[in-house]
């Protein structure tokens, strides 16, 4: 794979069609709180309501097509130093790096966007072992593991937590 290939963009109301590709695959949803899209003007109703007005949501592009997204979600108040992170890529780009390319492009990004943030928080269900080696290759600490916490399409998951701190180093 040919890194330099890869960029992260906000969304645009023309990915709605490579958005519906990947978005559109129960295998990439399984593990995200949103149900898959089914259309196409439910993949640009999802785009203008949610990604674009998102925070930090930025699409995750392959020569500039959409294939996957990574958000970072800053608490609110007292908790404004700590971010959830989220991501997910088409299935037929798993296994290749993109993802963990994409977060070591994103993180000084949004330290430098968000200046109170310090922590940066991923979520894992325990089964989803390809994210948790995403998380361990950008060089996220594994802290623990948190029974019955996430609730995901119908049930209570057991999780593990991954944090990255400001002053933590991007794995090369």
């Amino acid at each position: 794979m040919d890194y330099t290939r890869i960029s992260l963009r906000p969304f645009r109301p023309s990915d709605a069609e490579d958005f519906l590709a990947w978005a559109g695959d129960d295998k990439v949803t399984r593990y995200l709180r949103w149900n898959t899209i089914t259309s196409g003007e439910e993949a640009l109703i999802y785009i203008q309501q949610v990604a674009i007005p998102h925070p930090w949501r930025q699409s995750i592009c392959l020569d500039d097509c959409s294939i996957g997204y990574i958000s970072i979600k800053p608490e609110s108040s007292n908790d404004r130093h700590r971010a959830h992170v989220g991501y997910a890529i088409g299935s037929d780009y798993w296994g290749q790096g993109i993802v963990t390319a994409a977060m070591k492009i994103a993180i000084p990004i949004v330290f430098e966007k968000f200046p109170s943030l310090l922590r940066l928080e991923g979520l894992v269900e325990e089964e989803n072992v390809g994210s948790q080696k995403v998380l361990e290759k950008v060089g996220f600490t594994k802290e623990g593991f948190l029974r019955k916490y996430g609730f995901n399409k119908g049930e209570i998951r057991d999780m593990f937590i991954y944090s990255f701190l400001k002053t933590d180093k991007i794995a090369s």
